[in-house]
């Protein structure tokens, strides 16, 4: 810390100098740009170089002072670019403030673009203006005894500092320029097929559409208690009962949960609504979006994840969940009675909250046993009709749901539904499930304008909720959902 402060105090010092002695306003308000690092790069001819001057502008990286002309590099929004400097072609001014600057200070520069003696590519400078002088300096790679020492190796400063790690760590802001193209190619992907993109409330008088624990907050004028949306889902559907048949939504969803490798409390969820469709067709999208987009980014359906090789190329297999049971965890579940279920429960350390329920048990002996070992892309279907109120039960058999989860790499990537549109089975399911919240704090209140909603008519609807951060994961290779989120949530420093 000590040194740290020295360093911005020299850097002060400086700051007072250019202003003072310079006479330099080393904050001024506008620069033109007319060439960025990339371009100025993939553009030289070797053969004929163009003496058309330059306007660049970037943060300075490196330096190498020599006497009467030095070098620097700088870091624009495509890359780096290194500057040639020398007295004779900025001028005395000119070379007494580049003396002044350091690694992280902002500049303009204008010249021409040459070749060096080393054939490095390389802004030949005729002025250069300072556009921000940095007092805080960059954390840099140290060198001892043939070592190396990185000042910002530690991920946890990293996501504390991330305009920092933007600045210095390489890859970084790539992988966020890949999350927005990524959500720019699945929007583009369901705009392509007629459906809506809306904009619901962040805060609501009510939450519900998932079991988790929300965020709340309060408004003083109305005296009420507010939420935090934990899905996107309630207000959608009330959009599909006013005659939108086609609506998606791409927004943040929150939830008061722990943290891990692949949960935040703040984090980012498609949701879709397909009237007169059923969780088949939402199956048909998810295969599209999700292959198409990785086509798209990467190139390819095959990806390499955590030392596998992921294939993305459709069709996906279908497996229901008690099937997924049998063949990866040797249980015939609908052979068990419910003492064997609650024992297979016991054996695996979790436990369901309150009294037993056939489908809960299920669905937890699902989650210890099978789906870590899911890593192709699979949709896990028919999942127990206690798991879900929102969803219609199977024709077939009603104690299972039309819905599907998609697993990759053992992490669930989206889910979906034949969402339930009887108005009698929505009230009482809703009600009943809101009983459990003297056992389980998670799950969500009785929402009576939600099913008024329903009760006006929903048609035939099919829904799917894509969570776009670990999409974003595995088509970049992130095996940390803080490596795809600009700011994630950390705990408090000590």
């Amino acid at each position: 810390m000590e040194e740290e402060n020295s360093l911005i105090k020299i850097r002060k010092d400086k700051l007072n100098e250019i202003r003072s002695e310079l006479n330099i306003n080393p904050f001024p308000y506008n620069y033109t740009v007319t060439h960025h690092s990339s371009e100025i790069i993939k553009n030289f001819d070797d053969s004929a170089p163009s003496e058309a001057e330059v306007s660049a502008a970037g943060r300075i990286m490196t330096v190498r002072e020599m006497g009467k002309a030095s070098f620097c590099t700088i870091q624009d929004r495509d890359g780096r670019i290194q500057i040639y400097v020398a007295i004779n072609n900025v001028g005395e001014q000119n070379y007494k403030l580049f003396k002044k600057l350091d690694i992280g200070d902002i500049i303009g520069v204008k010249g021409t673009v040459k070749k060096t003696k080393t054939g490095e590519i390389s802004i030949f400078a005729t002025s250069l203006t300072l556009l921000s002088k940095s007092i805080r300096p960059l954390p840099v790679v140290k060198e001892k005894d043939g070592e190396v020492f990185d000042a910002f190796a530690d991920k946890e400063l990293r996501y504390r500092n991330r305009h920092v790690d933007l600045i210095v760590t390489p890859g970084v802001k790539e992988t966020f320029i890949k999350r927005i193209a990524i959500i720019k190619h699945i929007k583009k992907i369901l705009d392509g097929k007629g459906f809506y993109e809306v904009e619901t409330p962040v805060l609501q008088p009510l939450y519900g559409g998932a079991s988790a624990s929300p965020f709340t907050s309060r408004h003083n004028a109305l005296d009420m208690t507010l939420y935090l949306r934990i899905s996107l889902e309630p207000y959608l559907k009330r959009l599909i009962v006013g005659g939108f048949d086609r609506v998606y939504e791409i927004g943040k969803c929150f939830r008061n949960e722990g943290i891990d490798r692949t949960h935040n409390p703040e984090f980012t969820m498609l949701e879709l609504y397909q009237s007169y469709a059923d969780f088949t067709d939402m199956m048909a999208i998810t295969e599209e979006i999700i292959e198409q987009t990785a086509i798209a980014i990467t190139g390819g359906t095959t990806i390499a994840y955590e030392g596998k090789e992921i294939n993305l190329k459709t069709p996906w297999r279908r497996l229901k969940v008690v099937d997924a049971l049998k063949e990866y965890a040797g249980l015939d579940v609908m052979a068990m009675s419910d003492a064997d279920l609650a024992a297979e429960v016991k054996k695996t350390g979790a436990e369901i909250k309150g009294d037993f329920i056939w489908g809960l048990a299920i669905d937890e002996l699902f989650k210890q046993l099978v789906e870590e070992k899911l890593v192709q892309p699979v949709f896990i279907t028919h999942h127990p009709v206690e798991t879900t109120p929102l969803c219609k039960p199977d024709y077939s058999d009603e104690r299972f749901l039309q819905r599907f989860e998609l697993f990759i790499n053992a992490t669930e990537i989206a889910n979906a539904y034949s969402e339930s549109n009887d108005p009698v089975f929505q009230r009482t399911t809703l009600y009943e499930q809101s009983l459990r919240r003297s056992v389980d704090e998670e799950a969500p209140p009785m929402d009576e304008n939600f099913v008024q909603a329903i009760e006006t008519g929903m048609p035939p609807t099919g829904g799917l909720g894509i969570g776009i951060d670990r999409v974003v994961m595995l088509l970049t290779g992130e095996t940390s959902i803080r490596d795809v989120l600009l700011f994630p949530t950390m705990r408090p420093q000590d």
